[in-house]
């Protein structure tokens, strides 16, 4: 199982980790040529960094004597006098700016390629995983997850790689003009760079963790705003503002606390890597001024300021590696996590039906159990046997839990049985292309959930390349077209976040123009008139009606007043079939179905 949340566990490169997150090679491997002319540039721009606190220092030293220990190099570069070094600098500026550019604009390219790959690969996988996955991982945290760990990767193909490279090059090249310079000086600066590396290795350990645990804390943080907000009207109705604001009050403060705690120690940090820093500057200056003296100097004026510069580039270079490390371990982490979703199985690769047999109506369940993964000590069906031929109407009736949506999911092929089998026609579902399935069956649920669009785009859900005429006519026999050219933007009226902006029971009928122009085999109604009023009751059985008309039905209901003209009525309790027959028949019985019927007075009606 996918766990977005890392709250517990303890991240860290390992084996495993690095080789989950190699696997982003495979999504750069198309760019691999622009990637590789950046890195070019790259190299080029930060070796041509190198000379600038070389000409500085013997800029600022003034011409080079023949005591230099760079003079030879210097004449190598045909570069003299007090002019050149100035010309030099600034063509050496022209050219590092001019590669730096063009390493920017190249990494950028491969950067948004990669992520637009990746995003459309993540997307695609999770879209197709089964509901189980959904069961065990929250949409808000997987959202919050993708988004924020693209970011970090976003952030390191553009930038940190390149940046960590370039402080890389920069301490090696540095490195290696000072013990050019002088050795003496070369090892007294080196000698605090073990301390600073010990040092940055704990603290930064350390920091990732916190950062680890605020990113956790905040995925959580936004999967409050997202309940909140998805379930406004919950909360506006039981008044539960405050309620919903302290939770989220509290998860914030975590973050704070997290974060506050993570900056002090970055602070601490980042003091003792400055105080180490300036304090072998100083150390450096001092002895390094000590070695100009004297009538038999061991160093020029030039060649003491040029170490200087590149103390001073090393050392800053020295301070913001740890920093660029926790980036690069952070985005490793996040492509690792990404990876895990992208190598999680889906209904694709777990489905392996590949049949597509004539899919007629004629449905058989075969002594099924069923138990959720996630809950399988449970049993929620047990031993369930019936049949239903083409065109026939049942109806599944029981308290709350009994198993009736249960047995609509496992139609649909959600889950895998725990035992026997469901029999399309003469082939079994799983041997059945699951798509293939599905493309046959229609659902239309008690809470409808419409995506933001206009209501033209959510009826022609249904059928994709329906025409207008066709979008209509759906709308039509939904009892929803009186409605619908009622708003101003007829078909092109806005529904709102979730179809908010429309009530049940014209939810409802959109839901039903939807199935219509899907034009299925089998039609599933899991309660689909028990939310509303009588008057939308009214209009949607009647659409439901005209809806059911050719079609294999499972209709499961709470309002018994809808299914007394079925086929045939199946009573579950406890996820057995306690009671089957018609509605007259089972009122003789006396038994659950006569209870509830008397509950609900519905021969009163007749």
């Amino acid at each position: 199982m996918l766990r977005p949340k890392r709250q517990k566990e303890r991240v860290k490169l390992s084996k495993d980790s690095i080789q989950k997150a190699k696997k982003i090679f495979s999504y750069l491997r198309p760019y691999r040529g622009v990637f590789l002319i950046g890195w070019v540039f790259l190299v080029l721009s930060s070796l041509i960094g190198l000379l600038f606190p070389l000409l500085m220092g013997q800029l600022l030293g003034g011409e080079a004597s023949e005591a230099s220990s760079m003079s030879g190099l210097l004449e190598a570069l045909s570069i003299n006098g007090l002019n050149s070094f100035a010309i030099a600098l600034f063509i050496m500026f022209g050219v590092q700016s001019l590669f730096s550019f063009l390493r920017i604009v190249l990494f950028t390219q491969v950067a948004e390629n990669t992520l637009r790959d990746i995003r459309k690969d993540a997307f695609s996988r999770l879209i197709y995983m089964p509901m189980d996955f959904f069961n065990k991982n929250k949409v808000g945290e997987l959202t919050s997850r993708i988004s924020s760990d693209i970011e970090k990767i976003q952030e390191t193909l553009r930038t940190t790689i390149a940046e960590f490279f370039r402080q890389i090059v920069i301490i090696i090249g540095g490195i290696i003009f000072l013990f050019i310079l002088s050795w003496k000086l070369a090892l007294i600066m080196l000698a605090t760079v073990p301390v600073m590396i010990i040092v940055a290795v704990f603290f930064g350990r350390f920091i990732r963790k916190l950062s680890r645990n605020a990113q956790d804390e905040a995925a959580s943080a936004n999967s409050i705003i997202e309940e909140a907000l998805m379930g406004i009207t919950n909360v506006k109705s039981f008044t539960r503002e405050t309620f919903m604001l302290n939770k989220y009050g509290k998860a914030i403060d975590n973050i704070r606390a997290l974060n506050i705690k993570s900056g002090i120690w970055r602070g601490i940090f980042v003091s003792f890597i400055i105080f180490c820093l300036f304090g072998a500057i100083v150390f450096i200056v001092w002895q390094g001024s000590l070695m100009t003296q004297g009538p038999n100097p061991e160093l020029t004026l030039g060649d003491f300021l040029s170490f200087i510069m590149f103390t001073i580039m090393m050392g800053t270079s020295f301070g913001s590696v740890p920093d660029f490390y926790a980036s690069i371990q952070k985005a490793i982490g996040a492509t690792e996590n990404l990876m895990s979703i992208i190598d999680t199985e889906n209904e694709k690769e777990l489905l392996k039906g590949n049949e597509k047999p004539s899919i007629t109506g004629q449905v058989r369940f075969q002594s099924v159990s069923f138990s959720y993964p996630q809950r399988s000590d449970i049993q929620v069906l047990k031993d369930i046997s019936f049949e239903i031929q083409e065109n026939q109407t049942i109806a599944f009736v029981g308290s709350s839990g009994a198993g009736k949506s249960t047995i609509a999911s496992l139609l649909l092929n959600y889950y895998p049985l725990t035992g026997g089998k469901i029999v399309f026609g003469d082939t079994q579902a799983d041997h059945i292309d699951v798509e293939h399935l599905r493309s046959h069956i229609a659902i239309v649920p008690q809470e409808v959930i419409l995506f933001a669009g206009t209501i033209r785009e959510n009826i022609a859900f249904g059928r994709l390349n329906a025409s207008e005429e066709e979008i209509i006519e759906a709308a039509r026999k939904a009892n929803a077209l009186e409605f619908i050219n009622a708003f101003p933007d007829q078909l092109d009226t806005e529904v709102g976040d979730r179809g908010i902006q429309l009530s049940g029971g014209q939810k409802q009928r959109i839901a039903i123009a939807r199935a219509i122009l899907k034009d299925p085999t089998i039609l599933i109604l899991d309660e689909a008139t028990s939310a509303l009023d009588s008057e939308s009751e009214k209009l949607v059985q009647e659409a439901l009606n005209t809806l059911m008309k050719g079609r294999t039905s499972f209709v499961i209901a709470h309002r018994l007043s809808t299914i007394k003209d079925a086929d045939s009525i199946f009573v579950l309790d406890q996820g057995e079939i306690k009671e089957v027959g018609k509605h007259e028949e089972l009122i003789s019985l006396n038994g659950i179905y006569a209870n509830l019927v008397d509950l609900q007075g519905v021969n009163s009606h007749q």
